[in-house]
């Protein structure tokens, strides 16, 4: 199983118009291979910083079948606005990406 993770840090007083743009996107997700499960995250306000912090979190059965998502169409089509909304970010997104440790 493999896990994938993007962290946004969202200017404060854009996460709604953030959210809006993740209830709104084109997902075909759930018909990828190897697709499992997606959730977003809201972390906690960072006041002095003056955003709040998400992550995208997806569930894969695979690192090659995440590999396989982000040089298809489905990836493209997705990710296709994604810089129409630079306004509300505080910098880039940061991905992480994590192998399940079977067993424990």
């Amino acid at each position: 199983m493999y896990i994938a993770m993007n962290r946004f840090k969202v200017a404060t007083g854009s996460e709604g118009d953030f959210e809006t743009v993740w209830r709104n996107r084109d997902s075909s997700l759930p018909q990828v291979p190897g697709f499992v499960e997606f959730r977003l995250l809201r972390g906690k306000a960072n006041e002095e910083e003056g955003y709040t912090l998400y992550s995208s979190h997806t569930v894969w059965k695979s690192e090659a079948d995440f590999q396989n998502w982000t040089k298809s169409e489905s990836f493209r089509a997705a990710h296709r606005n994604a810089g129409d909304h630079k306004a509300i970010y505080k910098g880039p997104p940061v991905f992480e990406g994590f192998n399940v440790v079977d067993g424990i």
